[in-house]
């Protein structure tokens, strides 16, 4: 999945809050590394089929199916992109990448060279998720042939999860814990 030789940054995203964390730090580090060396910022979303891959066992996903849900990923990257850059952009060369598998099998395709980075978010991983979701930075840092760079959630991602489990119990919110 290489493309033209030059030094790259690999970074994983999603949309979520983790991703666009991770998203900006993969931008800095772009910049860091690319000063007179032409440093490129790769985004990559990995996306599967509704259901995983059960559509294609039954004989196949019919192609106008398979390019819906290849545009709605492209959507969802394109919008992630915006809400972490506007229209300034990173700062650096970008390359979008959408492409259909298991999200840690694509990011490691994608930063294939032992000179990339490969940044994505830590994410907040208790005992519930982590047995129901498999952790793709876990997987990555064990099957990477680069540089993994995992970034910590936000510490706002905490307040606002904070705020989001209030709200769903409909329970006052003290905003002097959130200022803390």
């Amino acid at each position: 999945m290489g493309g033209p030789l030059g030094r790259r940054v690999v970074v994983g995203v999603n949309g979520s809050l983790g991703s666009l964390t991770a998203l900006h730090r993969a931008a800095a580090e772009a910049r860091m590394r690319g000063r007179g060396r032409g440093t490129e910022l790769w985004a990559v979303l990995a996306w599967e089929p509704p259901g995983g891959d059960v559509p294609h066992r039954g004989g196949g996903c019919p192609p106008s199916l398979a390019a819906t849900w290849r545009r709605m990923a492209s959507e969802r990257l394109a919008e992630a992109l915006d809400t972490a850059f506007g229209a300034e952009g990173p700062g650096v060369p970008l390359q979008r990448l959408v492409a259909p598998g298991k999200p840690g099998k694509v990011l490691l395709a994608a930063a294939d060279r032992s000179d990339d980075l490969l940044v994505i978010g830590a994410g907040a991983r208790g005992r519930l998720r982590r047995a129901m979701w498999p952790s793709v930075s876990r997987y990555c840092v064990a099957h990477a042939s680069c540089t993994v760079l995992t970034v910590p959630p936000s510490p706002l991602h905490q307040a606002l999860a904070t705020v989001q489990r209030r709200n769903a119990w409909k329970l006052p919110i003290n905003t002097r814990e959130l200022a803390g």
